[in-house]
Parts: C-alpha cells; structure tokens; sequence
C-alpha cells in the first residue's frame, strides 16, 4: 500500500519503520526532522507538509493529543485535500469527544475513519509488538487488518463505534498508572521500615504481581530510572484527564483517578513532566520525606 505517516514520536518511529520493513511504500511528515531522516534512510519518502502525506491509499497519525491532531490535520487542512475513500487511521490517544468528532468529520467528507490507539512502549513499536485496539467500521478494520499485523502482535476489535477504541485506551492507560502508583506507595511503606524499595519490589513483582506492567515499571521504580522516558509524565497527566472526563461523561466516578492525576500534577510541578511516568515512585517517596 501506499500509506502516509504522520506524528514520529517515540511510537510513531518504530511503527513506520515496521510498515516499511513489510514492503509499503511509506511517506513520512515530522514537524521535528530528525525522525523524518531516519526514516528516509530505511526507505521512506519525507512530505514538505501534512498534506503530502495525504494522497495515498491509507493515511496513520501517531500526534500527541487532541490539539496537534487538530492542528496538523484539520486546521492545516491537510485532510480536506484528500481523495475520496482514503483511510485515516488515527492511532493517537485522544478524548472520546474528539473521536466523536472525527468519526463525523470523515464521514461528511468521504472518508473512511478507524480509531486504533495501542499498548505498548516504543521499544515494543519498533519490533512490531504492539497490542492494537482498533473500532470503527468493519471493511475498513479488514482493509487495515494487514498494517496492524506488521504493527503488532494482536489486534482486538473492539466494534464498529470508533469511541470505543478510545474508551479502553483511557481505561488502560488509567490501570497503568494506578499500578505505578500502587507500587510507589507501597515501596515507600516498606522503605519506611528499613526494606530497600529494590528488595521489596523485585519480591512482589516476582510473586503476587508477576505481571509486565508490574515488573517493567517496578524496575523503573527501584532503580530510579526515569530517562529516557518510554512514556512522559505530562502525557499520563493528560490521559488521567481524559479518562475522568471520559467516566464524568458517563456519571462514572473515578476517585483514585482524581488521585493519579494530583499526583502526576506534583511530579510536573517539580519538573519531572518528562521523564517518564513511572516518576509516580518518586513522588510518593518524595511525600514520605524520603526523596
């Protein structure tokens, strides 16, 4: 296929380049260039604008919330110059209003819409491992079907309602944080009463919590290793947000929620909005005195 590939962030670079590693002719636009000139290097074509990437049979966004996807594909008006039947498939994490948004704007113009948000870290995109949640209509998601497959391991189709895709993206991204900062705390109990946070958090991992997200974000944890970020703490800030808005939407209380986001509010107030976000087990420790 011909596909174009906009937003090449920490996800978005490794997703392109799976989509070339599969023989796609892929065209790429950054706002940053480096990403682009990597790219380029395995294969890729490097758009001047949004728009050029555009004009192919499937257009992917990889942008970092509402705002950029608004600005670089609508207020642009890159998608209002593109042909008939082209795909977009928006792979962003963003609010379950702007997905309603979306899903209308294609529509009234001709174009196929699929909302297809993931989970995974960058080092999972850039080997084609990702787990795809993708809604939307249904000889769409069978026309992507192929381009998921290079992108990740599995794909769950979650119905033809695009929203929906977003809904369990917040959903997850909000047990994410939930367990780091669970393990946060509970590292900061431990230490409190002379157990080493790396002790205690290699024996739950290992046992009672033997899970990835346990035992990928526990290490991040124990070791204090918060850079590079695999995912930034202003971006889990903003999906805590979307998900409370999400579950108010729906007369869903989230109090714990309420809770994840003051405290990734703290870490951006200290600075610390981008490294990643596993930065919750130093807040807590930093609210324990113990950091």
């Amino acid at each position: 296929m011909n596909i174009g590939f906009v937003g090449l962030g920490s996800m978005g670079q490794g997703m392109a380049g799976c989509l070339l590693g599969g023989g796609h002719q892929v065209t790429v636009w950054n706002r940053s260039q480096a990403p682009v000139e990597g790219l380029v290097a395995k294969g890729a074509v490097a758009a001047a604008s949004p728009g050029e990437a555009v004009h192919g049979d499937v257009l992917i966004s990889m942008l970092a919330d509402d705002f950029a996807t608004r600005t670089v594909l609508l207020e642009s008006g890159a998608l209002a110059g593109a042909a008939q039947g082209l795909l977009h498939i928006n792979m962003a994490t963003v609010s379950i209003d702007f997905a309603r948004e979306m899903t209308q704007w294609h529509a009234e113009h001709g174009l196929g819409y699929l909302a297809a948000p993931v989970f995974g870290r960058s080092d999972m995109a850039a080997v084609g491992q990702l787990n795809v949640l993708v809604a939307g209509d249904a000889a769409a998601q069978a026309r992507a079907q192929p381009l998921f497959d290079l992108m990740g391991r599995k794909t769950w189709s979650l119905g033809q309602v695009a929203e929906r895709a977003n809904a369990v993206k917040l959903a997850g991204n909000f047990m994410i944080a939930a367990a780091i900062g669970a393990m946060g705390e509970a590292a900061s109990l431990a230490q409190g009463y002379g157990v080493e946070p790396a002790v205690f958090l290699e024996l739950m991992t290992g046992t009672l919590f033997a899970a990835p997200v346990y035992q990928g974000y526990g290490k991040l944890i124990a070791e204090s290793k918060f850079e590079p970020a695999g995912f930034k703490a202003a971006l889990g800030a903003k999906d805590v947000r979307l998900a409370l808005a999400a579950g108010e939407a729906t007369n869903t209380p989230m109090p714990l929620a309420s809770m994840l986001r003051d405290q990734l509010i703290d870490a951006i107030a200290h600075g610390e909005g981008d490294l990643d976000w596993a930065v919750l087990g130093k807040v807590a420790a930093r609210r324990a005195g113990r950091a």
